[in-house]
């Protein structure tokens, strides 16, 4: 057995449903992250990670608001390559100030559907 990373290339639509996502986390316009949010995710909407859990596009949307106002200016940002086969996705990230460094960092886990939007994710805590 080898020590090599295999790699495969990451479709362009997993790295889109990635992109969305990220940007949900963002956006603080409720209308403009509810978009982000459909573009990012399918219907089985799941997240979890060992703070929060959500369930559907509209406990997304909660959880990221709730989130934005406990830490105004905050940004969510992909810190590593996003890896991905066989409907499952992963990548590392980190949240912090625009300008500062991050105050928590991370992996996500996430499970595709057959469209490639996010069926779930679950996070990871590495740093905080």
């Amino acid at each position: 057995m080898s020590d090599r990373t295999v790699t495969a290339p990451v479709p362009a639509a997993t790295e889109a449903t990635v992109a969305a996502y990220l940007e949900s986390w963002n956006e603080t316009d409720p209308a403009r992250r509810q978009a982000a949010i459909a573009r990012a995710w399918g219907p089985r909407a799941r997240y979890r990670d060992p703070l929060m859990a959500s369930d559907g596009a509209a406990g997304i949307d909660a959880m990221l608001a709730a989130v934005q106002a406990r830490f105004p200016g905050f940004v969510l940002k992909r810190i590593s390559a996003v890896d991905a086969h066989n409907g499952s996705a992963r990548f590392a990230w980190s949240l912090g100030p625009a300008a500062g460094p991050s105050v928590v960092e991370g992996v996500d886990f996430c499970s595709l559907d057959p469209a490639g939007r996010l069926e779930s994710v679950v996070g990871f805590i590495d740093k905080m």
